[in-house]
């Protein structure tokens, strides 16, 4: 089995990163090796299902303290060479969780009396990048998703079909051991989960071969995902059931998808509005006319007033994004930008100083008001 790579290290990050250092880091990678922009690259496929690994564990407060301590071997059942070390007890947050159990935080003896109960399995979260489109409009989304699936060989059980099991002498198949700990405060007495059967109180003589004894293995599943219309940038979308195997038959966990939603070349969005600029000629915004405006949905005609100014803002009801969930829509604000032309010719610079000589003060008017109260401010002062 190939050495895995440190998690931190494969997000770019120091140990102790912040939770907001860690999610920008993911967000970065993820939109840079994402399948769907290298679709027959080998390489950046499998960066991208590590970087989706690293994430899921320091994303998750309880796995990033537990791979903190114990490192891959605390939040991954499969890791280890040859059956031992935390894998072939079972999940290591029993382990984990029973260093606590005697300082208040775990329940004491309550907690080591089931570690046979069922537990619900760990929420996957991973990242989509998607168009701006398909924010707005919705969409389907085949995505590539590796977590803990019950292992087929042996149901979930960890131990072989012609398996035998025998009582644990370490812990007279209690499944937890009492455990004297020296602190700077006195010793205390915590109850834990037995180290050599992982809790279960029988040692499995002939363990699963696939899964080592994990009763679970870690798989690649490619799920179809609904995209919403009016999904915004940096929600997420939970599939249930789709995150990691339960362990002992719990249910398992689910799978919350960010999405990251990619700019577009004409529109901005806030919440479910939509904002662009359309360029307008002079004559167009002296004289009036009818403009096409580009909108989510398609083209609209609309006309603009004779003496529309640069800046103008005009608003076309329920032209914008869909509110999410619900049969309703924002609208679409659209600014007029007058283009002052160019590179004009000797021709065309006289016949604008022509028109400009028969402009009276009543066609300027804003320019009438500005100068009458720079005068009177003048006066003033």
């Amino acid at each position: 089995m190939a050495e895995k790579r440190d998690y931190y290290e494969v997000l770019g990050l120091q140990k102790g990163a912040s939770e907001g250092d860690i999610k920008k880091a993911f967000k970065s990678l993820a939109r840079k090796y994402h399948p769907d922009l290298h679709p027959d690259d080998a390489e950046a496929a499998e960066k991208f299902k590590e970087i989706n690994e690293a994430y899921e564990v320091l994303s998750d407060a309880d796995k990033k303290a537990r791979y903190d301590q114990f490192g891959h071997a605390g939040v991954d059942p499969t890791y280890g060479g040859d059956g031992g070390g935390f894998g072939s007890f079972g999940d290591v947050g029993d382990i984990f969780d029973s260093i606590f159990s005697g300082f208040g935080f775990g329940g004491g003896r309550s907690a080591a009396a089931n570690a046979n109960a069922p537990r619900r399995g760990g929420d996957v979260h991973q990242t989509i990048p998607i168009d701006f489109m398909e924010a707005c409009m919705g969409a389907k989304k085949k995505i590539r998703v590796t977590h803990l699936v019950k292992c087929n060989q042996c149901g979930g059980s960890g131990s072989d079909k012609n398996t035998t099991t025998t009582t644990c002498t370490e812990c007279n198949g209690r499944g937890s051991v009492q455990v004297n700990q020296r602190t700077p405060f006195g010793t205390f007495s915590s109850t834990r989960a037995c180290s050599r059967c992982g809790g279960k109180g029988k040692i499995v003589t002939n363990p699963c071969t696939k899964c080592r004894g994990a009763g679970r293995w870690r798989t690649t599943t490619d799920i179809e995902l609904k995209i919403p219309a009016g999904i915004d940038d940096g929600q997420v979308l939970r599939v249930s059931g789709q995150g990691d195997a339960g362990i002992n038959g719990g249910s398992s966990g689910d799978l919350n998808v960010e999405v990251a939603v990619h700019p577009h070349e004409l529109f901005t969005r806030r919440g479910t509005d939509i904002y662009c600029e359309i360029p307008i000629s002079y004559a167009q915004a002296v004289l009036g006319d009818k403009v096409v405006v580009p909108t989510i949905k398609g083209k609209v005609e609309y006309e603009i007033p004779e003496g529309t100014q640069s800046g103008t803002k005009f608003r076309l009801r329920g032209e914008g994004v869909k509110v999410l969930n619900r049969d309703a829509y924002g609208d679409q604000y659209v600014t007029m930008v007058v283009e002052v032309p160019k590179k004009l010719s000797k021709h065309q610079k006289d016949l604008l100083q022509k028109f400009d000589e028969t402009l009276e003060e009543k066609n300027l008017a804003k320019r009438k008001s500005f100068f009458e109260k720079l005068k009177r401010k003048l006066e003033q002062g």
